[in-house]
Parts: C-alpha cells; structure tokens; sequence
C-alpha cells in the first residue's frame, strides 16, 4: 500500500470512527454532553467541538485557504449540530483526499498560524490531523464511561480495515 492509499483510507477510517462515535453519544442525555468531566476539555461537547474545529482548520491548511477564527471560538449550536458538522466536516476530509494524486501527498503546503509561516509536508499534516482525532476519541469514551454511557464503540483501525478487506 502506498502512502497516498493509506492516508486517503486513514481518513475514510476517521470518518467511519467518528460516526460510530457520534451514533455513542447520542445515546447520552442532552445534559451529561454538558456536565464537566475531567479531560483536555471540560466536556463531551467542547472535546467533540474542539475535534470538529481542529479537522476544519487542518482542512484549511492543506487548502492554503487564509486562517479564520477557530471553531470554538464563535459556534455555540446543539450538542446535535456539533455531530452533524463535525461528521459533515469529515466526509469533506476524506472527500478532499480521496481526489489527489500521489503528488499532492508530497507537496508542501504553506499556512499562517498565529502570524507565523509554515511550509509543512502534507502528508505529515494530514497524519498529524487524523492521529489527532484519534487521541480525543479516546477520551471522549474515557468521558462518556465516567459519565455512565456504557459499551462503547470499537473504533479501532483494525476493525475498519478488516471490514473494507477484499
């Protein structure tokens, strides 16, 4: 498998363990999506949000779009409209990958932070988005448990690569 295949189905495999994510939490009552449970951030909401924002600006970046106001700056919507436009924001994700060539892997790409330039590999940043997604999946399990949601998802690679084998 080569690098492009394997990041273009690393992203087709966040998309799919976000959605089994969100089918989870919405199980949960409105108010524990609420309730401050100690994690990065203070609850599920702001965790899935933050994950929503960050998939958005790493979307941004590979673009070499302007940098905008990060999501958690101004969205305030449902628990319900966080899961719709953080999957929606994941489809566009795996949408935007599955359309390059080998080439745009290994092509920089070059975006503003914070008034400072970077020129970054993107199949590194790329990496970097999806790795991240995954560590804030874990704890928004370790967050739902201790909120009292039981049987989480599997949302291991493994599972997604054994149900998309040939």
């Amino acid at each position: 498998m080569t690098t492009e295949q394997l990041l273009k189905d690393y992203a087709a495999y966040n998309l799919w363990a976000n959605r089994r994510i969100v089918e989870w939490l919405r199980r949960a009552p409105q108010e524990w999506l609420l309730q401050e449970t100690p994690s990065s951030f203070p609850t599920v909401y702001h965790t899935v949000v933050h994950i929503w924002g960050a998939e958005k600006v790493w979307i941004e970046r590979l673009n070499e779009e302007p940098p905008v106001a990060f999501l958690s700056e101004y969205f305030d919507g449902t628990a319900e409209e966080a899961f719709e436009g953080w999957l929606a924001c994941s489809a566009r994700f795996s949408e935007l990958l599955a359309g390059q060539d080998a080439a745009y892997f290994s092509a920089r790409a070059t975006y503003l932070r914070y008034e400072k330039r970077y020129s970054e590999i993107r199949a590194q940043m790329i990496l970097h988005c999806l790795q991240h997604s995954t560590y804030h999946r874990g704890q928004l399990v370790t967050m739902g448990r201790a909120l009292g949601l039981s049987d989480p998802p599997s949302t291991d690679y493994i599972a997604f690569a054994r149900l998309n084998s040939d």
